[in-house]
């Protein structure tokens, strides 16, 4: 399998945005798996999260990592290959291929930069619904979304009603707390006040923002995993048991967030980490014009999971989802389930997490 790219908007026929503004050309990377049945009505869409990418599932060739999400994706697995034709791809703003604030201006042939339009998540749901429409696909049998991919999966089925059967949203929230946004605002300073940042031209001066990246993922990461987590995997353990007190880092968890900020450098722009993160501080789709009468109309059933441990995106913001779509009359299943590995339980295999879906799905 290999990523795929197309070009589904230009300057002569752009996106228009939610705000108004437009953007041409607009490239997107995607993957499928499995095939897409006479009938079309086995498309199952895949939507990532903030740093996600569209190599969701299997190995590359000469590659050495598999798929973000290869655990759900694949042969006899939740989301089964040999059944759906599976559709996975990156969001507008992001950085693995599909155009964000580092792809090219054709106004200026440098970098968007900051001059890069701030997006609505329906600006992210018009990519995908266009790249549905490229492959062929009119319906989905399901959108599938872990965090901020769950998000997109809500506003997908807000913005066409009828286009999507079933719609799972794992670790997601309709609604930012402050302490959520605050976390973002943190790590986007990090990044905006490194003096490598250049005003987001950093590529023409021939820098980067590592420092203030460096920051903001390790931040982040925090954020993603739980205290009991932390604790079963490093508790308070030194590198150099027995060493005397020193400044830099000593303890494990501190060069493990050592390694996840130096990562992090290789794999994702600093432009669309600014650009997504801000996103989800203004999703707030039950308060918009429209919602109510699209969810109205609209036959979607809802799997809505959260993870207790998840204090990122934790369970009363799914109760608050949920409540949200039941009050319309949507029909949404709710489950909280056990796992210790708080918000990046999405990325991995909870007792009973698998299954439900799978269940869904059937």
């Amino acid at each position: 399998m290999e990523t795929q790219r197309v070009v589904l908007f230009t300057q002569d026929d752009p996106l228009v945005l939610r705000s108004g503004e437009t953007l041409g050309p607009v490239e997107v990377a995607y993957e499928t798996y499995g095939e897409l049945s006479p009938g079309g009505d086995n498309a199952v869409f895949i939507c990532h999260a903030l740093t996600g990418d569209a190599h969701a599932a299997g190995l590359h060739l000469g590659a050495k990592k598999r798929g973000w999400w290869d655990n759900l994706i694949g042969h006899h697995k939740p989301v089964d290959t040999d059944r759906f034709f599976v559709i996975a791809a990156n969001i507008l703003g992001g950085c693995s291929g599909t155009t964000g604030p580092s792809s090219t201006n054709p106004a200026t042939g440098t970098a968007y930069g900051l001059d890069f339009p701030l997006l609505h998540m329906s600006d992210l749901v018009a990519v995908h619904r266009a790249l549905l429409a490229h492959l062929g696909v009119e319906r989905l049998y399901a959108a599938v979304g872990g965090s901020l991919g769950g998000m997109q999966v809500l506003q997908w089925v807000i913005d066409a009603p009828e286009q999507v059967e079933r719609a799972v949203l794992v670790a997601a929230s309709s609604l930012l707390s402050a302490q959520n946004i605050a976390f973002s605002a943190v790590g986007r300073e990090a990044i905006l006040t490194d003096p490598d940042f250049h005003d987001g031209q950093y590529v023409a001066a021939g820098t980067a923002p590592r420092i203030g990246m460096k920051v903001a993922r390790m931040m982040a990461h925090i954020t993603y995993v739980s205290d009991e987590s932390m604790r079963l995997k490093f508790d308070r353990r030194r590198r150099e048991p027995g060493a005397g007190m020193r400044m830099g880092p000593d303890f494990e968890v501190e060069h493990y967030l050592q390694h996840q900020g130096m990562t992090f450098l290789g794999r994702f722009d600093p432009l669309s980490y600014l650009y997504l993160s801000r996103l989800l501080d203004y999703f707030d789709p039950f308060a918009e014009d429209g919602t109510d009468e699209a969810l109205a109309a609209t036959a979607t059933r809802f799997l809505a999971l959260s993870f207790d441990s998840d204090w990122r995106f934790d369970t009363r913001q799914s109760q608050r989802m949920v409540a949200e779509l039941d009050r319309r009359g949507v029909a949404v299943r709710f489950r909280e389930l056990s796992s210790p590995w708080g918000h990046d339980s999405f990325l991995l295999t909870p007792e009973g997490y698998h299954d439900e879906i799978r269940a869904f799905l059937a």
